[in-house]
């Protein structure tokens, strides 16, 4: 196998970089925990393993080639994740008030990975950028996508673990309005250069 250590190297940069998704799992484990995270996780995951497909396969370059489809895809990512940067920065900040809260769903997980920009470069440069397996396209595109969906669900899980952590350390109730705001705010930031 040809370039496996830079494929992981890259693959670690572009996945475990801040973004969109990255930085929703850290401010959900922030505003409702880890263990309620869990399935938003999960369908994030998900999500991106259906980016890989879709990537790996060529669809999405083809979508991308029809007239007025990339701003409505585009459309969609940032209406969506305003919606959830609200849903995190209006987190109950009291402790005992999260158990109730609704909280980040695994739907709500995998719209974000199929609308994600970050997601659809990342995949893009990943798949494209090297060669793994040469003269095998299926088994150079399968190593490619067990490859990142290990390296994809250790980062995930430890944004996640480290919103939750941070979080527990907080005591204060305006220190945590605080962190969700700031989660939030970054995830708007974080969307905005992804679309640049």
């Amino acid at each position: 196998m040809n370039d496996i250590s830079g494929f992981i190297l890259a693959a670690f940069a572009l996945v475990g970089s801040p973004g969109p998704a990255t930085l929703s799992l850290a401010a959900t484990g922030a505003a409702f925990g880890a263990r309620r995270g869990l399935g938003y996780l999960l369908g994030i995951e998900v999500g991106m393993i259906i980016i890989m497909v879709i990537t790996a396969s060529g669809v999405m370059g083809m979508l991308l080639a029809v007239p007025r489809v990339a701003p409505i895809v585009t459309g969609l990512s940032g209406v969506y994740i305003l919606y959830l940067a609200y849903q995190i920065a209006t987190a109950t900040a009291e402790t005992d008030d999260r158990k109730s809260e609704r909280h980040p769903s695994f739907l709500a997980g995998l719209f974000l990975s199929l609308v994600n920009p970050k997601a659809y470069a990342s995949m893009a440069a990943l798949y494209s950028g090297f060669v793994l397996i040469e003269d095998h396209f299926l088994n150079d595109a399968l190593i490619k996508g067990l490859v990142l969906v290990v390296i994809l669900t250790a980062v995930d899980v430890a944004w996640l673990l480290a919103g939750s952590r941070l979080m527990r350390r907080i005591k204060a109730p305006t220190t945590r309005r605080f962190v969700n705001i700031s989660f939030a705010a970054l995830l708007v930031v974080a969307v905005v250069f992804a679309m640049v």
